[in-house]
Order: C-alpha cells, then sequence, then structure tokens
C-alpha cells in the first residue's frame, strides 16, 4: 500500500529542513486530538484554517494605520499580514526553517486585532477591565472564537507563535522564555512583522503626504537604504546571514541593522502613528467604540447572546464583539444604535 502524502512529505522535511527546523511530525500536538490528514501536515492544515476563517477574511476590512483611507494602494490588516507572511517565508527559506509553521502564524498572528488599527486597540485598553492586547486576543480566536465557539484546533507551535509575536515598542530579541516564541519560525514571524511595519507604515505615510522621504534621517537611510525594497532587502538579509553566524541557535540581527531598525521604528511613533490619525477623527472612533461597548453592556441579553461562552463575563463577550468588528461595520452599527433614521417616505 502506498504511503499517504503527508508522510511523504514528513519524511522530506526530516531530510532537508535544518536540524533545528520545526518538524510537522513532531508537533506537540492540538488541544482535543483529530485523525491526521493523508496528504497535508499538521502545520499545512493550521495554514488552511487560518486562511479560510471568518475572521481573517474581516482583516481586509480592518485600519492599518489610516482610518478609511480613499487611495486603492494603502495597507490594510490583511495586506499587512499577507507582507509579514511572505517576509516570513523568505527568512524560513533561506534558513532552511519550517515555510508552512511560519506561513500559518504569519497568518494567524493578527486575527485579534481591532477595527481603527492600533487606536481601537488602545481605547479598549482603556474601557476593558483588565485592559485589552490584541495578541492574546488572536490567540482566543483560533482556539476559542472561531468556527461558532468551537476554535480552529490548531497545533501548539502555532498558537504559541501567534501569542508571542508582539512586541510594541518593546525589544525584538529577547532571552526572556515567556515572551519569546518556542519556535525559531515564531522567532522569524516576530522579526517579520516589525521588518514589514516599519517599511509599508514609512510608505503609506510618504503616498498620503504625511512626510517625504527626505524626512527620514540619513544616518537611517545610511544604513538600511533609500528606497522602500531596499530597506526590506537591508532587513531581511542581515536576519539571515546574523541568525547563521550564531548557528542557529536563535533568530538574530547585527547590533548595527538592528539599531537603526529601532530608530526607524522610533521615527514612526514621533513622526507617523502620533500623526496619522487627527486628534477628532481619533475622539469620534473612541466615543463610537466605547458608546457601542457600554450599549452592549447594557443589552447583553440582545447584543451579545451569539458572543457569551459559558464561564466568561459579560465584558468578555462585549470585548469578542468589538474586536471582531471591521471599521465599516463599527460605523454602521454606531449610526444605527445611535443616530436618528432619516424620514424619506413621500
Amino acid at each position: 500500500m502506498q504511503s499517504p502524502i503527508r508522510q511523504v512529505m514528513e519524511e522530506r522535511e526530516a531530510q532537508t529542513l535544518s536540524e533545528r527546523a520545526t518538524l510537522s511530525s513532531q508537533t506537540r500536538g492540538r488541544r482535543q486530538e483529530e485523525s491526521t490528514c493523508p496528504i497535508r501536515t499538521a502545520f499545512q492544515r493550521d495554514r488552511d484554517r487560518i486562511l479560510h476563517s471568518k475572521s481573517f477574511r474581516r482583516l481586509k476590512h480592518k485600519t492599518q494605520v489610516f482610518l478609511s483611507p480613499e487611495g486603492d494602494h494603502y495597507r490594510t490588516r490583511l495586506t499587512h499580514t499577507l507582507e509579514v507572511s511572505q517576509i516570513a517565508r523568505t527568512i524560513s527559506r533561506a534558513l532552511r526553517l519550517n515555510e508552512d509553521l511560519t506561513e500559518a502564524i504569519g497568518l494567524g498572528h493578527d486575527l485579534g486585532h481591532t477595527p481603527f488599527g492600533h487606536a481601537g486597540e488602545a481605547i479598549l485598553n482603556e474601557i476593558v477591565p483588565g485592559g485589552f492586547r490584541h495578541f492574546e486576543q488572536s490567540l482566543r480566536v483560533v482556539e476559542i472564537l472561531e468556527l461558532d465557539g468551537k476554535g480552529l484546533n490548531l497545533t501548539w507551535e502555532v498558537r504559541d507563535g501567534i501569542l508571542k509575536h508582539s512586541k510594541g515598542t518593546g525589544a525584538v530579541f529577547t532571552k526572556q522564555d515567556q515572551s519569546r516564541p518556542a519556535t525559531l519560525e515564531g522567532q522569524v514571524v516576530r522579526v517579520s512583522d516589525i521588518i514589514a511595519y516599519v517599511n509599508h507604515d514609512i510608505d503609506d505615510a510618504i503616498r498620503s503626504g504625511l512626510i517625504e522621504e527626505k524626512e527620514i534621517p540619513g544616518h537611517l537611510t545610511e544604513v538600511l537604504g533609500t528606497s522602500h525594497s531596499a530597506r526590506i532587502n537591508t532587513l531581511v538579509s542581515d536576519v539571515i546571514y546574523a541568525s547563521l553566524d550564531q548557528n542557529l541557535d536563535a533568530i538574530t540581527m547585527s547590533p548595527r541593522v538592528l539599531q537603526a531598525m529601532l530608530d526607524l521604528r522610533q521615527f514612526l511613533y514621533r513622526s507617523v502613528y502620533a500623526l496619522s490619525i487627527p486628534k477628532k477623527e481619533l475622539v469620534k472612533a473612541k466615543k463610537m467604540l466605547s458608546d457601542i461597548y457600554y450599549y452592549a453592556l447594557e443589552n447583553h441579553q440582545n447584543v451579545l447572546s451569539r458572543f457569551e461562552r459559558a464561564g466568561d463575563s459579560v465584558e468578555q463577550a462585549a470585548t469578542d464583539f468589538i474586536a471582531g468588528m471591521t471599521d465599516r461595520f463599527a460605523i454602521n452599527l454606531y449610526g444605527q444604535l445611535f443616530l436618528p433614521k432619516i424620514w424619506n417616505q413621500l
């Protein structure tokens, strides 16, 4: 009897990938046991489950940086996710790591992001008891919320990478076991996330007229390059060669290029993120989400019946409700709940 295709691919992984790669045949498994697929490896199956999820499709209508941009070429949370995934795959392929695991983590890392981008996350963090962190919500999406409460039942390695992908303004590389992804593939996604956004957010900011290319500090362009593609190439190449120089003990970068990337991130926070959403629009977004949140709490039997899970508080249900919204859904719902309907019958 011929071996299932999955077994052939697992054998190929063992023969061709680095000894530091995470083999799909050696996964720590899923929360609920299930039969294996005869064609796809465990990580390929995870990737497909994420790709076909409702949460993934909603990313196309969630803000990356600019609220409801009119131009066709501004990034959304979906295009950001695809850019992260592609950068991570390039790095993983060069390092002979498991591309399927990298891709699954990359595609799932932002599933829990709020409407209105980081502004929405900051708003929920203010009003939700205990605060709100999108990476924790992303894990909650794949473990609990997807498939009407069944979750996607992903492997441990993918869930670990999703939970530990975010670094905010903190260290990109850390030796702390609690915050560093357990797999090299997860570490690749963590650095690919920042490589993607520091470059595409600058690209969008220039397109919007918020900054000009010449405003990027010269000492940064000298190290990283003077164009979008040059900067990505510099950063990706540096991750690959620096990690190989360390014998893949961990994913890393050279000190000079890492510092330039961190300085570029600070330039973004100072010159782009603080100005990308006009203050009056930020106030509007905050009012919309907070009003919907408190309305949902007061009317939870009608509004939150689909989102309440056994053992969860009503506040958690309201948080799941808000975090899952797209920008336009939040705007339309706010209009339905709080703005008078126009009577136009003749």
